[in-house]
């Protein structure tokens, strides 16, 4: 399989990425401590069965800058050449010692790591993380594309209106900065990465953004017309788009979770209901859930690749062969008839 044959432009950023880009929050201990020799086989498989350039996103939240050690020490010890992988850094988050029993910055989310983070979203502070992820990832590869991390959950936090009005000038700060290292030629895209797609298009009225990442926006059981115009806006300005938790945090493929929180079978019936139905339909057709999944949020035009993360290294070869498997258009017909996706969605004819 040739990278050509699968890789698609990154927008205008002269960048292509394969259909499966890889999380990394893994790598970090994300709920658990993975072994060392876990993830090693995960970054090998990913290279084994994904054409190059593999992309690898990451970010200084994901384990206080563990991922970033991770995949440097995994590169070098496969001996990757640097031509064969795009490594994506998401940008605000500051390792700093670690001052109690346990990290302070998301508790109860990273396991065994040693260190605590600190948010950093100013001119200076985002420089300051880019260059910690850097030494982090440590010779012999070099970080490309960057991004803010969740400025939404940073201007949520504002008790203020004023307040709110005093982060968006920091994260507006940040991107500045950002773009000055894009102009000296340090990194070749800059970019947003959100779960709240309506920062997104705030951020784009003040920034031309290269590149964004939507998380737990675009799936086939969320789509909302006002997010389907946004990504028609931003595909039009040649602004590559990559869609990130298409499951809404795997329920939709049959977890307990749903966008982080643990949804309740009473208050929130109508979710269950719609599960039922949308998994009652891939029965019918043979269609594994995680494909549905994948190839609608594939589908929409200007939509370049799907970010997916699994802890689990004998999966790999099954995502990466997700975005290709054979759907029958009746599928998604029966989707659209049954009213559990959007008929106009550019997807089954």
């Amino acid at each position: 399989m040739s990278a050509s044959a699968t890789h698609r432009p990154l927008g205008r950023t002269g960048l292509s990425v394969p259909p499966i880009v890889f999380g990394t929050s893994c790598l970090g201990n994300l709920y658990q401590t993975v072994p060392d020799a876990t993830k090693r086989a995960l970054v090998s498989e990913m290279f084994r069965h994904c054409p190059a350039p593999v992309v690898l996103d990451s970010a200084g939240k994901y384990g206080a800058g563990m991922a970033l050690e991770v995949i440097g020490n995994c590169l070098r010890k496969l001996e990757i050449p640097p031509d064969r992988v795009v490594i994506s850094n998401k940008l605000g988050w500051y390792r700093v010692p670690l001052r109690g029993p346990e990290p302070t910055f998301e508790r109860g989310v990273w396991a065994g790591i040693g260190h605590d983070a600190e948010s950093r979203i100013s001119h200076d502070g985002i420089l300051e993380c880019h260059a910690q992820g850097r030494n982090l990832l440590g010779d012999g590869y070099g970080i490309r594309v960057v991004s803010v991390h969740d400025p939404d959950e940073y201007l949520a936090a504002a008790p203020t209106a004023a307040e709110r009005d005093r982060r968006l000038a920091e994260v507006l700060d940040a991107y500045r900065a950002l773009f000055s290292l894009k102009a000296k030629g340090e990194v070749a895209a800059v970019g947003i990465g959100s779960k709240d797609w309506r920062v997104i298009g705030e951020i784009a009225e003040h920034v031309d953004l290269d590149w964004v990442m939507f998380a737990c926006s675009l799936t086939v059981h969320t789509h909302p017309p006002e997010l389907l115009d946004l990504i028609a806006r931003l595909h039009a300005r040649g602004t590559g788009i990559i869609n990130s938790a298409v499951f809404n945090a795997g329920f939709l493929t049959g977890g307990e979770w749903f966008d982080y929180r643990r949804p309740d079978p009473v208050a929130d019936a109508p979710l269950f209901a719609w599960r039922e139905r949308f998994l009652a339909v891939c029965g019918r057709h043979g269609v594994t859930p995680a494909d549905a999944c994948v190839q609608f949020g594939l589908a929409l035009p200007g939509v370049v690749a799907v970010a997916l993360n699994t802890g689990n290294p004998e999966r790999i070869a099954r995502n990466v062969a997700s975005a290709a498997t054979p759907i029958p258009q009746a599928f998604w017909h029966d989707l659209k008839t049954e009213k559990l996706i959007a008929s106009g969605y550019p997807i089954g004819g």
